[in-house]
């Protein structure tokens, strides 16, 4: 779901997205291919894949996002940040156990392997180092939306505008 000035919102199921066209909420921007349109006895409506609404709606400022498990995978798009094998954990780079802090700066996604080695050390004591620095994602929003590999290709032109 857009916002009056093409700027995404949520993502909203395709009932709730039904109920705003037909209440004259939103409009439908995009219809999803290939779905059948859902029939009534006086009329016929194409499931949305984009809708937009009518009226602006103002979107409270969100500082900071939190730091999650699955955030910090998808931004590291599951790749692990010391060996680039496929990352299932995550690894404080600055360990918590030497004043390391859970922030995006310090997080990194990381398999199971490098996670056991690296253990409660620095990148220093192990001669390791990591191609380029965490750091917080780009697009806050994005992440809510549905940033990643859950994303709806359809979304894309509003999501690389977004960010």
């Amino acid at each position: 779901m857009l916002n009056a000035t093409h700027e995404p919102l949520a993502v909203v199921a395709g009932r709730r997205a039904l109920v705003l066209v037909l209440a004259g909420k939103a409009e439908c921007v995009l219809e999803r291919d290939g779905a059948e349109p859902v029939r009534a006895p006086s009329v016929a409506l194409a499931v949305p894949a984009v809708l937009r609404l009518h009226r602006y709606v103002r979107v409270p400022y969100v500082a900071t996002f939190p730091v999650t498990r699955a955030g910090v995978l998808r931004r590291d798009r599951r790749r692990c940040a010391y060996c680039r094998a496929p990352g299932d954990t995550i690894d404080h780079v600055v360990p918590r156990s030497r004043g390391g802090a859970h922030s995006w700066e310090n997080c990194v996604a990381c398999c199971v392997r490098c996670n056991a080695r690296k253990a409660d050390r620095l990148l220093a004591e192990l001669g390791w180092s990591l191609p380029m620095p965490p750091a917080p994602p780009r697009r806050v929003g994005a992440l809510r939306i549905g940033w990643g590999e859950e994303a709806d290709p359809a979304w894309q032109p509003w999501l690389q505008t977004a960010a």
